[in-house]
């Protein structure tokens, strides 16, 4: 028991470690090397809890999108206005970490299967949780353009998390909240 319990606070300091260096130094200066040392640990303690660096930093990353999510058990309660308000809750309020998790999702997806592989399921959970709230406040739309209207509303999203990435003057809240708009009107006629 000892011994797990060592494990649980050995994880947690390394967790706690990366966080700091994200913080500080961002996502090219949170070397594995920089986290053993903050934590206090070894490369192998480090190995036998964590597959690699980008493990536990999208660990992290989860944490920060589940601390802005509205109904984090993504129980169907939540509204297309609510989940739009996440995003933009992340990319404003946990921008360092938002920084760190667009420049996985460009680079690190694109090199590494591994994380392709994460950031695509990610992709997926949160086009259905969009779908389904769009759905439960469209019920006139066909299934196939309650899809549409969702992966172009998260495209103009994420297209715009993107931009404010190289752009950090872009006023990224008030940009989605158009975009948002403008896909709320699928249900109007005109």
């Amino acid at each position: 028991m000892a011994r797990y319990q060592a494990g649980i606070r050995t994880e947690q300091r390394i967790v706690e470690a990366t966080r700091q260096l994200l913080g500080e130094v961002g996502l090219e200066g949170t070397t594995l090397k920089a986290i053993c040392e903050r934590a206090g640990v070894r490369a192998g303690s480090f190995y036998n809890l964590f597959e690699s660096k980008e493990e536990v930093v999208l660990r992290i990353v989860k944490e920060a999108i589940r601390a802005v999510d509205p109904h984090p058990s993504g129980n169907g309660e939540e509204s297309l206005a609510e989940l739009v308000d996440a995003y933009i809750t992340f990319i404003t309020d946990q921008s360092t970490l938002a920084r760190v998790y667009l420049k996985i999702a460009l680079t690190g997806a694109v090199n590494d299967d591994g994380l392709g592989t994460r950031v695509t399921r990610h992709h997926r959970r949160r086009t259905q949780r969009f779908a389904e709230a769009m759905g439960r406040e469209h019920p006139e739309l066909a299934d196939e353009d309650v899809l549409a209207h969702t992966e172009v509303l998260l495209a103009a999203l994420n297209g715009l998390a993107f931009a404010w990435l190289v752009n950090p003057d872009l006023d990224f809240r008030r940009h989605a909240l158009l975009a948002a708009d403008l896909d709320s009107s699928v249900g109007r006629k005109g």
